[in-house]
């Protein structure tokens, strides 16, 4: 069989010696039948990036391909209208903390925000956000909303839920900004309260997350961004990589994150593999890919295994963190397929 002319040559060894590669049209003939799988589709171009640098007009291109082959629609508007509907509130959840070099790249949000927006959304129906506005405003979201005339919003300014939380046995130790910070008494401090923008405003998520390295969650992906951008009190699980991978899935299979979620996107323009929130470009390469999916378990893992196929090319040593938090999501909790032998991975 023939692979695609513009295969990135990492996921083509990931894929291949893992069973996954297929063209738009090809079964997946390495996983029984009666096992979930998970659909991912990678659209790539050479010219997407120069010098570690997105072309609006090349990304722009890239997430019309994206969306299309994606949903099989026949055109764009019928392709976004099947994802959302131009009655929902759509919160576009970006990684903004580690800049628009390593995190999530403006020009792929933009791009997005276009498609909804020519698909017949009301621009003060598309809400960009994350946990802190801060990071937004240095990022360019800032400029960028004012630019679409769309929302921007973060988790914590919106404020905290006090009727939806993930609770869990660890105690915390509060910090200002924290729905219980100040407060005494029992219980105080086991609680992760949802922002009151995810629990009572968005009715529809698009997660938009980079491929970038974290030491304990392996990536700074889909469940890590959207499952602690969403609640507080998030500080007691990042000590160890057991209580990350118990916490996040969890989190992100509350229903105001997970039932509300309708497409994931993962920005693998630039794969990151090393340096976690500090832009490092001496572990980084060039993909120029863009990757759709509606399964963010999958996403996430194939997002790991590319990072440590790059490591292995450069010469450094793999991370070690618990992939138990891709486990859990897929097997225990079936929020997605963590297994990459079920995961059909089609190149545009």
């Amino acid at each position: 069989m023939k692979c695609p002319r513009f295969a990135s040559r990492a996921l083509l060894g990931i894929c291949l010696s893992l069973g996954v590669w297929s063209h738009a049209a090809a079964p997946t003939l390495t996983a029984p039948p009666q096992l979930p799988q998970a659909r991912v589709v990678v659209v790539q171009d050479p010219l997407a990036m120069e010098s570690f640098t997105p072309r609006p007009d090349i990304v722009r291109g890239m997430v019309d391909r994206g969306i299309l082959a994606h949903t099989g629609k026949p055109t764009l508007a019928e392709a976004w209208r099947s994802v959302v509907k131009t009655n929902d509130v759509v919160g576009l959840k970006v990684f903004s903390a580690p800049g628009h070099t390593s995190g999530t790249r403006p020009a792929v949000v933009g791009a997005v925000v276009e498609g909804l927006l020519a698909a017949g959304l009301p621009p003060r129906s598309i809400v960009i956000w994350d946990r802190q506005l801060v990071d937004l405003r240095v990022a360019g979201y800032f400029e960028l909303a004012g630019r679409y005339g769309v929302r921007i919003a973060s988790a914590a300014s919106a404020g905290w839920d006090d009727k939806v939380y993930y609770e869990s046995s660890l105690l915390g130790s509060l910090v200002w900004g924290d729905s219980e910070f100040g407060k005494k008494g029992d219980g105080i401090g086991r609680k992760s309260h949802v922002s009151k923008l995810v629990a009572r405003d968005l009715t529809r998520h698009i997660s938009i997350t980079p491929m970038l390295n974290h030491n304990l969650a392996g990536v700074s992906g889909h469940f890590y961004s959207l499952a602690f951008g969403s609640v507080d009190n998030t500080l007691r699980f990042e000590s160890t990589s057991r209580a990350l991978a118990e916490a996040v899935p969890d989190v992100f299979a509350l229903p105001a994150i997970y039932d509300r979620l309708a497409l994931c996107i993962t920005d693998a323009l630039i794969c990151q593999y090393q340096g976690e929130h500090l832009t490092r470009l001496h572990y980084a390469t060039p993909l120029n890919q863009l990757r759709f999916s509606k399964d963010p378990v999958a996403l996430d893992t194939l997002s790991v295994a590319e990072m440590e196929a790059q490591r292995q090319k450069a010469g450094i040593p793999s991370t070690k963190f618990s992939s138990d938090i891709y486990k859990n999501a897929g097997l225990l909790l079936e929020l997605g397929v963590s297994d990459p032998r079920q995961i059909r991975v089609e190149m545009r």
